[in-house]
């Protein structure tokens, strides 16, 4: 199994990004690698990782052939790239729902699919919610679910290319909770969402209907 840290989530998650988002400038140079692991949107936490850092975790990312300096760049300055594609080979959606989860950490899948439209269009929560299964149904698994926290309505998902998600300490008063099978989770989460799009609609006919009928 591959072990980030986070300074090598940031790069990768970085270099998927611009790919993505600025391609015109991909692949990256060190200076401009640094400057997007650093930038203070769309990131959490953000960092202040100086050139060596940025350059000894590339060396680590390159050992995990995740990435490395692109091959055959017509330029006189070492660009870098990632290589995730030709690990994973993830689709457009896996490869955007990847991205936001390793540049920022644990979120819903509503977060996810509002700040992956920069990198692909997902027409519904359940879209995200179906690439989510398919990522923690890999083997081994990329992604999963956390507990629910206290007072939230919505499950939060993570990658598991950082040594998975740990448990968070159960109070004194309560025992510790005992994380669903991902796979089922997401599916459970997925059939819900539907669910609610089918009362909507009927709701909206029923509305259609009383309007008619007056």
């Amino acid at each position: 199994m591959l072990i980030l840290t986070p300074v090598e989530a940031r790069i990768l998650g970085s270099l998927v990004e611009k790919e993505a988002s600025t391609p015109e400038y991909y692949p990256l140079s060190l200076n401009a690698l640094v400057n997007a692991c650093n930038q203070k949107n769309n990131r959490d936490p953000v960092m202040h990782l100086d050139e060596d850092e940025v350059r000894d975790a590339l060396r680590a990312l390159e050992d995990q052939q995740l990435a490395g300096p692109a091959q055959g760049a017509d330029s006189r300055v070492t660009k870098y790239e990632h290589h995730l594609q030709e690990v994973f080979n993830f689709t457009r959606g896996e490869s955007a729902v990847f991205c936001e989860l390793l540049l920022r950490g644990p979120q819903t899948p509503g977060e996810l699919r509002n700040r992956a439209e920069r990198l692909y269009h997902f027409e519904e929560v359940s879209d995200v919610l179906s690439v989510l299964q398919r990522l923690s149904q890999r083997e081994p698994a990329l992604a999963a679910a956390l507990p629910r926290q206290p007072g939230m309505r919505e499950v939060r998902y993570i990658h598991l290319l950082s040594g998975g998600a740990a448990l968070p300490p159960a109070s004194p008063d309560e025992p510790a909770p005992i994380p669903a099978a991902p796979g089922r989770l997401l599916q459970l989460e997925s059939e819900i969402a539907q669910l609610r799009e089918e009362v909507k609609q009927l709701r909206d006919q029923l509305a259609s209907l009383t309007r008619g009928g007056s």
